[in-house]
């Protein structure tokens, strides 16, 4: 196997030399034969071990082990203890992803910390074969049964093909201490059933399952590179990316594809989008229909689906300021202009005048009503304010709602305001409280310029 794996290691991971490379240990076989093979090769390692402390005493043994490990092959170690059972419950999910969660994020924070540059798993074929086969009896797409990738950002996994066999042979060849898990024999975990009643009953039947099985999986990656570069040279006929980032998808054009639910699917899978029937019913969903991933939003406007980061809405909730000598104010959506036109008793202009000069994108008001610093910001529930023309106030939710505006268009709208009052539904209308009068003495002109 050491051959083998000097000569696998140096084709596709020859950029690890001279790196430091952080190697995920629990102390069993795959864990420890990887280090070996790998302080045999002199690469610079460190290892790096979580006691999730799951199973007493035996958790604590590990730990100890990796220790002695490490100081047997003189290279540094990182441990760390979890509360996981705890975690788990905290967080209602299952204690095997709250351990997975846990040690990846603890990977991160190494990685930060510059203890190393890559972090290799000790996942080999067989891992591979119970992983594609879980997807495929819970249900699964393409990804899924193309298996575990052996690169996955600075995570590596260079034991993939490998077997359990070689690694085996290899430990007894070599007469190399290991920590058991016990729990691995344990029947209540999917992946045991799989791994002690249905692979063996498939070897029965073929022999040679794991060279087959690597046969089909690596057909399976052609295939979902092709697909890959389809949809890739194929987006631009229906996809098109705003200035802001949102990504348009237009769903007319969408709908004349043979199969749009399969396109939503591979457009939207990287954007941790779960909900795949949710997504296909937006497309005849009303307006303003919006579903949401951890990072990202789906939401239908009309003829499109607007795909934006949950990022960019929140960063639309700040607030901005406008100081009084200010001359110019500009966010990453919206430019204003700010003309102070001077104070003189003679400055005021009638009614009919002001009127014409009033637009949507300029506004003309009295500056001595203003209480600086003006703020900008976007609208929210119970907002009002008394439009320009009318008489009476109204909530912007029911001016919104008279003016047709679609979600994401009332989303777009910001607003000036002078301490708690709005001055100015920016593009839209101005308020009755700021207008110009025949008392006005001292005009502000505030026009968009973006």
């Amino acid at each position: 196997m050491f051959a083998k794996f000097t000569t696998h290691i140096n084709s596709y991971w020859s950029f690890l030399k001279g790196k430091k490379i952080g190697i995920a240990i629990s102390g069993g076989i795959d864990s420890v034969v990887l280090t070996h093979l790998l302080h045999q090769l002199e690469y610079s390692i460190v290892l790096a071990h979580c006691n999730f402390k799951l199973r007493g005493e035996a958790s604590d043994k590990d730990e100890a082990f990796v220790k002695q490990l490490a100081k047997q092959l003189e290279v540094p170690a990182f441990t760390i203890a979890f509360d996981t059972e705890i975690v788990a419950k905290q967080e209602k999910i299952s204690i095997q992803l709250a351990a997975r969660k846990l040690r990846y994020k603890w990977f991160e924070e190494l990685i930060m910390a510059n203890e190393f540059d890559y972090i290799l798993t000790a996942h080999h074929a067989d891992d591979n074969l119970e992983t594609f086969l879980i997807n495929t009896i819970r249900g699964t797409g393409l990804d899924g049964l193309t298996g575990i990738p052996q690169q996955n950002g600075v995570i590596i996994r260079p034991l993939l093909p490998f077997t359990r066999t070689e690694i085996e042979r290899y430990v007894t060849k070599n007469t190399i201490s290991w920590r058991e898990d016990l729990s691995n024999a344990e029947a209540k975990y999917l992946r045991n059933k799989i791994r002690h009643q249905v692979i063996p009953i498939l070897k029965e039947i073929n022999p040679n399952l794991l060279k087959s099985f690597q046969n089909t999986q690596e057909h399976l990656k052609e295939t979902k590179q092709l697909i890959a570069a389809y949809i890739e040279n194929s987006k631009n006929t229906f996809v098109s990316l705003e200035g802001n980032g949102t990504q348009k998808i237009n769903i007319k054009k969408l709908e004349k594809l043979d199969n749009p639910k399969a396109y939503l699917y591979e457009l939207l899978k990287a954007y941790g989008f779960t909900e795949w029937n949710d997504i296909t019913d937006l497309l005849t969903a009303q307006s303003g229909k919006q579903i949401f991933s951890k990072t990202y939003r789906l939401i239908k406007d009309r003829d499109y689906l607007l795909l934006e980061s949950r990022e960019k809405i929140k960063k639309s909730r700040e607030v901005f300021t406008i100081n009084e000598n200010d001359v110019a104010f500009e966010n990453s959506e919206i430019a204003l202009k700010i003309q102070d036109l001077g104070f003189n008793t003679q400055n005021s202009i009638h009614k009919t005048q002001y009127t014409k000069l009033n637009t949507q994108d300029s506004i003309h008001i009295d500056k001595n009503k203003l209480k600086y610093p003006l703020t900008v910001r976007k609208w929210q529930n119970g907002d009002y304010f008394y439009p320009f023309g009318m008489q009476g106030k109204k909530k912007l939710s029911k001016f919104f709602k008279d003016e047709k505006l679609s979600l994401l268009e009332k989303e777009k709208i910001w607003l000036l305001c002078s301490e708690n009052k709005i001055v100015w539904l920016i593009g839209k209308r101005l308020d009755n409280r700021f207008k110009i009068t025949d008392n006005t003495t001292h005009r502000l002109k505030i026009e968009i310029t973006l």
